[in-house]
């Protein structure tokens, strides 16, 4: 039996119970981070916990204690003991009747839980097929929100088309996915959309941004068009679960040579090796 924490309490996850006065519940007021688990250990631990204090104070919430966050995942993975995993931790508003102004009187509500998450391996070597679709979303997508009725219906759209992923674009412009980043690799230097307001900086972008300078792999912040994602020599997107993943097709066309890319391949490696020097996969 998982153990998961509400409201201040850990407890078995049949025994937790969502008070439906949760903001979360009725307005999804509220943020929330995803942090991966290598090896009974987390993996950029302090970069998702800076980004959840960011985006709670992006929507007024300014009292999160973050030491207080940080202690809650480190018992919630000492008493689940899963090896590859990962631990969702939400924060909310609160607890008040409902009504949109922000409540005066409340504190915090605090949601965090542990999922077992293998490595997306296969995904990583044989690529995924991919959809692109019109961004209508709100612009402060560099909240890490839990507004996220838009992304799931982008994600719907994907699965329904047979494909992993829909890559979104404004006018053109390509942001990123439903649920990930979106880099591309054209005449050999590395491309992915600027960290602004149009896009979720992603811990996995920032990590193998990291990469691109310790193998001295050109890279570039700027945005590119649907045109140039589809021309591209390689695509590939990034998040905390899907790691680095190649991308060999996009609304029904090959990308480049329809197999993983040397760019990709290199990134990757040099992942997986920031992942071994901190002694997180054996």
């Amino acid at each position: 039996m998982k153990i998961s924490y509400y409201n201040g309490q850990f407890k078995n996850d049949d025994e937790i119970t969502v008070d439906y006065n949760d903001r979360a519940f009725y307005f999804g007021d509220g943020v929330y981070e995803v942090v991966r688990v290598y090896n009974n250990e987390f993996f950029t631990l302090d970069e998702h916990m800076d980004r959840l204090i960011r985006s709670a104070s992006e929507i007024g919430i300014e009292d999160l204690d973050r030491s207080k966050m940080v202690e809650i995942v480190t018992q919630l993975n000492k008493q689940n003991n899963i090896s590859d995993g990962s631990i969702y931790i939400q924060v909310s508003r609160g607890i008040g009747k409902r009504n949109h102004a922000y409540p005066l009187d409340t504190k915090p509500v605090v949601l965090a839980y542990m999922n077992e998450t293998a490595r997306p391996t296969d995904q990583m070597e044989e690529g995924i097929s991919a959809i692109t679709a019109e961004d209508y979303r709100w612009l402060k997508c560099h909240v890490k929100s839990l507004n996220l009725l838009a992304n799931v219906m982008e994600k719907e759209r994907a699965v329904r088309a047979g494909a992993h992923e829909t890559i979104l674009n404004r006018q053109g412009i390509v942001t990123e996915g439903s649920s990930t980043n979106v880099f591309i690799v054209k005449d050999g230097v590395l491309i992915t959309h600027p960290a602004d307001n149009m896009i979720l900086n992603g811990i996995t972008r920032l990590e193998v941004l990291k990469v691109a300078e310790l193998r001295n792999i050109a890279y570039e912040e700027k945005t590119f068009t649907v045109k140039e994602l589809m021309e591209a020599e390689e695509v590939f997107i990034t998040s905390t679960t899907q790691e680095v993943t190649p991308v060999i097709e996009v609304d029904g066309e090959m990308i480049g040579k329809g197999l993983k890319g040397k760019v990709t391949n290199a990134l990757q490696e040099g992942f997986n090796e920031r992942i071994h020097k901190l002694n997180l996969v054996k």
